[in-house]
């Protein structure tokens, strides 16, 4: 008998795990606007408002930028843990499925990186996720302080980039590798172009290529802010987080949980406000200067536990039988979290470039944070409109059924 993990039906899911996938889908729609809305500070277009858009984009680097991706990480491995448990026994055939699972995440993550948005972390997510496989039969203390050392590596690659620019090569090499695919395509750099080709063409085919053409970029960015590491250190302690249960039974002491939360962000938020609002020097972090190392230190230490505060504080909110009833249409985001990641990258294509209503440069932080919620918001109800219909969102459908090397049923039984 295969001993392949089954794909998890409704009624075992656990509904704080699909919640936190829906909220953190909303946070990083907010993040990813800023991208797709072509803005810059310099710009003043129809929805631009000045100091009330600096104000607002402070916020949004004190309270999303980094924590709902590092959520999301520690979902990712959360939910391999379960996947594990799920198994009758960790052998050969379980982590030859897991293996199979990624290098399917990775075919779906690449397709919307190279054809749709270069911005993608489905693809990353799946490759960093071999090595979690990897390690997955180590023990749960060793996890654990793998989990927080990769977590705090980025301060040490600093330092050594720093000191040996060496260290850097991969960024370097993939960013001249960048320049050349620019170069080839007749554009002048990245910086100079990309705006004008997005902004000004109509075809589909303009907007490929230019997502084929940042994709090198996209890897050089990952490499210079040290992304794969952190990535990995989050879906390890998620995993840990998994295997021990450690979820259940810490919500078996609510008041506990609830002085741990409220510490956390009574610390947490103010030194992520300094790490924002004082440290944030872009042009010192890739100049490999000082004033760098002192940001990335201050990142690595304050980023991670407001992170955990929010899952804490969802926890214990979501333990009221009233705010479940606010918060439970949320679930459905979270149960096809991967189609609606994708579906968010295409309306961000749509509404702001050429190709579709070509209303880049024309929103600041306040209104595309609007729009992150009228958008946010048709995705609550779409969601829930399509699982009374169907179990699976079709993404996730054709990655289960490519998967399980079988077309899973996707139309859910009439009773």
């Amino acid at each position: 008998m295969s001993n392949n993990p089954t794909p998890l039906s409704s009624r075992e899911r656990i509904d704080y795990m699909d919640l936190l996938r829906g909220i953190a889908i909303f946070g990083i729609l907010i993040a990813n606007l800023r991208w797709f809305s072509l803005y810059s500070p310099q710009v003043s277009g129809w929805f631009t408002f000045g100091e009330i858009d600096r104000i607002v984009h402070l916020l949004q680097g004190v309270f999303i930028e980094s924590k709902f991706y590092t959520i999301f990480s520690i979902l990712f491995g959360w939910g391999i843990a379960l996947q594990i448990n799920r198994s009758k026994k960790d052998d050969a055939s379980t982590a030859g499925f897991l293996r199979r699972r990624l290098w399917f995440m990775m075919l779906l993550g690449g397709m919307h990186m190279f054809f749709i948005w270069e911005g993608d972390i489905v693809f990353l997510y799946g490759l960093v996720s071999f090595v979690l496989v990897a390690l997955r039969n180590y023990s749960n203390r060793t996890l654990l302080i793998t989990g927080i050392l990769l977590l705090l590596s980025p301060v040490l690659l600093y330092f050594l980039k720093m000191s040996w620019p060496w260290v850097n090569y991969p960024s370097d090499y993939l960013y001249s590798l960048g320049e050349k695919v620019y170069q080839h395509y007749g554009w002048i750099d990245q910086d100079t172009s990309r705006t004008g080709v997005l902004s000004e063409s109509t075809t589909i085919m303009s907007n490929i290529k230019i997502t084929l053409a940042d994709a090198p970029y996209r890897f050089a960015y990952l490499f210079a802010v040290s992304r794969i590491p952190k990535v990995l250190g989050a879906m390890l302690i998620g995993f840990y987080i998994g295997r021990t249960n450690l979820y259940s039974k810490i919500m078996k002491h609510k008041m506990v949980v609830f002085r741990a939360t409220i510490v956390g962000l009574i610390v947490f938020v103010p030194l992520n406000y300094w790490l924002e609002g004082v440290l944030k020097n872009d042009t010192a972090y890739y100049q490999r200067q000082i004033e760098g190392l002192y940001h990335t230190i201050a990142d690595s230490l304050v980023v991670f536990p407001l992170a955990l505060a929010y899952m804490t504080s969802l926890a214990l909110l979501f333990e009221k039988k009233w705010i479940q009833t606010i918060l439970n249409p949320v679930l459905a985001v979270g149960k096809t979290a991967f189609s609606n990641y994708v579906f968010q990258s295409i309306i961000g294509i749509i509404v702001f470039y050429g190709v579709g209503f070509g209303l880049d440069q024309q929103f600041g932080p306040l209104a595309w944070t609007f729009a992150a919620v009228i958008i946010f918001g048709f995705q609550i109800i779409l969601s829930n409109l399509w699982l009374k219909y169907f179990r699976f969102g079709p993404l996730e459908w054709i990655w289960r059924s490519l998967t399980y090397r079988k077309i899973q049923p996707l139309k859910l039984a009439k009773d």
